[in-house]
């Protein structure tokens, strides 16, 4: 089944939120931020902005009828800077006028004064500093200090993984709208509606029944608005109320730059102990987290690196501890992978250092090392359905590494400025929330006198293709055309208390509470059949909209048999909670089982690099990857292609830069680069692999929306090895990305 979205995608027709028809009277909202990183505020003069012609108001956290906090997991942020600013980008004032254009102009009007403090902006220094947002927390198994005298090979080493801008094409926004009664509504860009909700309600001082979240879908989140959606969504509702007129606030692109949190940058120290046989003895890790000036989601964003921390490897011994450092940088947030590729690329920095020492492939160690059955994760979990080694071996017969590596020599020794690089990815990605709390879900399911059928849940489309897989569950269950379903839009007011789009587990939670809303029609359904046709319900089922009776078709179809229902006061309506079972985790031992089921894979990278340029190529990229049993192929081979390329640029190309006093630098288009057509790899081979699924995941359809952009990380490793090939003398930073620029500096070294 194609995405649903396709068609209104491909035609223009899809609506987003700076597409919805404007209702009389409405107004236009610019926040005014901060050009200081750091500073105390002695004076905020608005009133040139105020009596600027076509200007409504000028909202200051004055204005706030609730409490001026926005902050998720700590309330340490607020929407509206009081006494204090802590970032280049952080709202002080909200311009709201009569156009958009009005307001930019008015706003530019306002003038503070503030006293500068000297900026922190290195993660390293604020740990220094004590500058933390939450206490250190250590994920151990075993007695590393114990080990290290039993390791044949030691190695010690930095390593240092930089941001990612987001980059979403839909830009942070909502409309807000006035009810009857004091109400709100929300049309917000937000993965997390509930979290809209909640905080508007704790901004206006009102309870959250008064405020409606709606969103019909997303350009894109990729956890960038998981969070940082809220800001603008409670700026709209705050004018919203206090003016009585709809509000639109809607970021351009150089502010949504500016203003927005990125992914973690990490600076971290590693040793690894190895035997004499290569095996991992002994592994130790020090995070340092730039969280920023708040803490976001960054306390959970740490707790996911410490989980991944060993990736696809069994380490008897390991201890990981992470530093959430505070910066007077935007608050960082989440971002695909959620601190798991950050805590990935240190164990693999750390295997590739070793190699390089020892003079042997990387894959030699990583293959010694991969997870089985049985195994025990630092975290306390038990490996189980591990398809580690089954990913490696398939990958190994289906792309033959050991051929691609001796082409790969041999093309080295033939060629002097252009080398080859080879390098080998596997993963292992847990799937659910870490917050065992947010691991639950609601979905209501509406089946209509004409046969049509409704979905609401709490999941989120943003371009992931969840709504398609919501709506094949139904047809799935309810065996009918997928013409006659509907998915609604997310609405805090039908779903309520939903957890957020995001850590993969979107498809699975709300998949499976519409399954079994579905699952409740349908046994109502056959029951009514069952009276009907005198005939025991065990031996009737809907196919093809039409009752069998012991696979033999009956007069009854779907649309009779739910006029039916609804002429015998049966109801055709359910709404169903799940929550998913297992799963647990101790925060004060660091120990349970936190994960439904972990995804696995593995990558071959082989890159080209022009050592006069240091410019390079990514020849070919083939990946096995732990599919389950796939419900959709076609989207879920999407998202493998779209985690990649964008992790791909994460590791070699996409360079968040900021200056000493705060200020970002890569601040446009034009200094800030992704990958484009030209910089992807030239082929791409993805091979699903033969499993039997989870049955935690929805359909045994294990989740495919982050694993995939941890591949990304074997680009790095295999443009390192084309340098080292080039330069073999030259001890080389461990430090991503890994641009053309540092490239060109390492070959000539």
């Amino acid at each position: 089944m194609k995405n649903i979205d396709s068609f209104s995608h491909t035609r223009g027709e899809s609506i987003y939120v700076d597409d919805i028809a404007l209702q009389q009277g409405t107004l236009y909202a610019v926040a005014y931020d901060s050009k200081i990183a750091h500073g105390k505020i002695r004076h905020l003069s608005i009133d040139a902005a105020k009596s600027y012609p076509g200007v409504e108001a000028v909202l200051t956290y004055l204005d706030i009828p609730g409490e001026n906090q926005i902050g998720g997991i700590i309330p340490d942020e607020e929407l509206l800077a009081e006494h204090e600013v802590h970032f280049c980008g952080m709202p002080i004032a909200l311009v709201v006028a009569k156009s958009q254009e009005i307001a930019e102009a008015a706003a530019k009007l306002i003038q503070v004064d503030i006293e500068i403090l000297e900026p922190i902006t290195d993660a390293r220094e604020a740990a220094k500093n004590n500058k933390l947002i939450v206490p250190p927390r250590t994920f151990q198994i075993g007695d590393t200090a114990s080990q290290w005298s039993h390791c044949t090979h030691i190695i010690e080493g930095i390593a240092e993984s930089g941001g990612q801008e987001h980059l979403y094409i839909e830009t942070q926004g909502a409309y807000a709208l006035p009810l009857e009664n004091g109400s709100i509504k929300i049309y917000s860009s937000t993965q997390g509606p509930t979290a809209v909700q909640r905080t508007a309600a704790k901004v206006l001082g009102v309870p959250m029944h008064k405020i409606e979240v709606d969103v019909t879908r997303l350009g894109g989140g990729f956890g960038g608005k998981e969070d940082q959606a809220t800001t603008w969504a409670v700026m709209a509702a705050l004018a919203c109320k206090k003016l009585k007129r709809p509000v639109k606030c809607i970021l351009d692109r150089m502010a949504d730059l500016r203003m927005t949190g990125k992914r973690h940058p990490y600076s971290s120290d590693f040793k690894l102990g190895l035997s004499s046989d290569l095996k991992i003895i002994a592994y130790e890790a020090t995070f340092y987290q730039n969280a920023g000036a708040a803490a976001d989601l960054s306390p959970a964003v740490l707790e996911r690196t410490l989980f991944h921390a060993t990736n696809s490897y069994c380490i008897p011994h390991t201890k990981v501890t992470a530093y959430s450092c505070k910066t007077n940088l935007p608050p960082n947030t989440a971002f695909r992978g959620f601190g798991g590729p950050q805590g990935m690329f240190v164990i693999e920095a750390a295997i590739a250092k070793a190699a390089e020492n020892l003079g042997i492939d990387a894959s030699v160690i990583q293959q010694k090392n991969l997870l089985q059955d049985g195994n025990v994760f630092h975290y306390g979990q038990i490996v189980n359905g591990c398809e580690a080694h089954n990913c490696w071996d398939t990958a190994t017969d289906l792309f033959e590494f050991e051929r691609e590596r001796t082409a790969v020599k041999e093309f080295n020794k033939s060629n002097l400025l252009i080398k080859k690089g080879m390098a080998i990815m596997p993963i292992c990605f847990g799937i659910s929330f870490t917050k065992t709390l947010m691991n639950q879900a609601r979905a209501l399911v509406h089946v209509y006198t004409d046969g049509s059928v409704g979905i609401s849940t709490g999941a989120v489309e943003m371009g992931q293709g969840v709504n398609t897989k919501m709506l094949q569950v139904a047809a799935n269950i309810f065996s009918i055309a997928s013409s006659k379903i509907k998915v609604e839009t997310t609405n805090t007011t039908r779903v309520a208390n939903t957890s957020p789009s995001a850590a993969s587990a979107t498809a699975d939670l709300n998949g499976k509470a519409t399954q079994l809303a579905c699952e409740a029609i349908k046994k109502r359904l056959l029951k009514r059949a069952a009276i009907e046709l005198s005939a025991l319900e065990n031996d009737l089922e809907l196919k093809d909209e039409c009752v069998l009776h012991k696979n033999v078709p009956t007069e009854i179809t779907w649309n009779k048999l739910v006029m039916s229902c609804y002429l015998n006061r049966e109801s055709l309506s359910e709404s169903a909670h799940y929550a998913t079972p297992e799963i647990n985790f101790d925060s004060g031992k660091e120990k349970g089982h936190p994960f439904a089921y972990h995804v696995y894979g593995t990558a071959l990278f082989i890159v080209t690099v022009d050592c006069l340029r240091g410019t390079y190529e990514t020849d070919a990229v083939k990946i096995v990857h732990d599919y389950g049993e796939s419900m959709n192929p076609f989207i879920d081979k999407g998202q493998i292609e779209g985690g990649l390329v964008q992790g791909i640029g994460w590791m070699t190309m996409e360079e968040v830069v900021y200056n000493k006093e705060g200020k970002l630098l890569s601040n446009a288009l034009s200094t800030y680069k992704v990958p484009d057509i030209y910089s992807v790899p030239k082929e791409i081979t993805i091979h699903p692999l033969k499993t039997k699924g989870s049955d935690l995941a929805i359909f045994k359809s294990k989740a495919v929306g982050e694993p995939p952009l941890m591949y990304g990380i074997g680009a790095y490793f295999a443009l390192r090895n084309a340098v080292l090939a080039f330069n073999p003398s030259h001890t080389m930073e461990l430090s991503a990305p890994l641009t053309p620029e540092k490239i060109l500096m390492n070959l000539y070294a």
